[in-house]
C-alpha cells in the first residue's frame, strides 16, 4: 500500500461522513446533517401500519437513476434488504402512513438527495 491509497481513502472516509439522515417516522421528516449541523428537512411518507417502516441504523448501499413506476425519479437503497429513500408516482402520499415500508419523498426532494448524498452514507430511522 503507498501513500497515494491511504490519502484516497482517508478523503473517501471523510466525503461519506459529510453527510447523515435522520427519519422521524412519528413526525414524517426525513433530516439531512453536514457536518453533524441541520442543512435541510424534507416531508417523506413512511410505510402504513400493516407494513411499517423499519427502524434502526442502516447505510445507503446502491442508487438508482429514474427506477420508475412507484420509485418516482430516484431510489437510495438501504442496508436491509427491499427497502429505500425514493421519489413517488404519487405526490399526495407524502405526508402520510401509506406506503410498503420504503421512505418517500417528493420526486424534486429526492433528486436534491441523491446528488449529495454518497452510497455509505449512515441513515437512522426513529
Amino acid at each position: 500500500m503507498n501513500w497515494w491509497y491511504y490519502n484516497n481513502l482517508y478523503f473517501t472516509m471523510l466525503y461519506r461522513l459529510q453527510y447523515s439522515i435522520l427519519i422521524n417516522t412519528k413526525n414524517r421528516k426525513l433530516t439531512l446533517y453536514k457536518y453533524k449541523k441541520i442543512y435541510k428537512i424534507y416531508p417523506v411518507a413512511i410505510g402504513k401500519p400493516s407494513t411499517p417502516t423499519p427502524k434502526g441504523n442502516f447505510t445507503i448501499i446502491n442508487k438508482a437513476f429514474n427506477p420508475g413506476g412507484p420509485f418516482g425519479a430516484r431510489w437510495l437503497g438501504l442496508s436491509i434488504p427491499k427497502y429505500g429513500i425514493h421519489g413517488t408516482n404519487n405526490p399526495s402520499s407524502i405526508g402520510k402512513a401509506v406506503s410498503n415500508g420504503c421512505i418517500r419523498l417528493y420526486n424534486f426532494n429526492i433528486i436534491e438527495l441523491y446528488n449529495l448524498v454518497p452510497i455509505g452514507t449512515p441513515v437512522k430511522i426513529v
